[in-house]
């Protein structure tokens, strides 16, 4: 059984679709790879955020994008924030947004 994949609600789904051209189409594939093995596929694609949170690692030409995502019951995942990311680390606020957004699911 494949993995389904769905966003947070429609404004996750505009801004993690308005990512750069480049970022957006590693993103896109990282997402067919999570559809057909699941999301604990390691990096460089997928990487654990601690307590259920999880990272998509897209990189094109742009620079650096990520995607917040945890798993509901089954086999679904939950994109919760998308970002392009500016500095070494993932900024704590992008993190603390998508947690708030997991809370909401429960």
């Amino acid at each position: 059984m494949s993995w389904k994949i769905t966003f947070f609600d429609q404004k996750v789904e505009d801004e993690t679709l308005a990512l750069p051209a480049g970022i957006l189409a590693n993103f896109l594939h990282v997402l067919e790879l999570i559809e057909d093995f699941g999301p604990a596929l390691g990096k460089p694609h997928t990487a654990p955020m601690g307590t259920g949170l999880f990272e998509i690692r897209a990189k094109g030409k742009e620079g650096i994008g990520r995607a917040l995502f945890c798993t509901v019951k089954g086999q679904e995942i939950v994109i919760l924030h998308s970002f392009v990311k500016k500095t070494q680390r993932t900024p704590k606020k992008e993190i603390e947004k998508a947690r708030r957004r997991m809370k909401e699911l429960d």
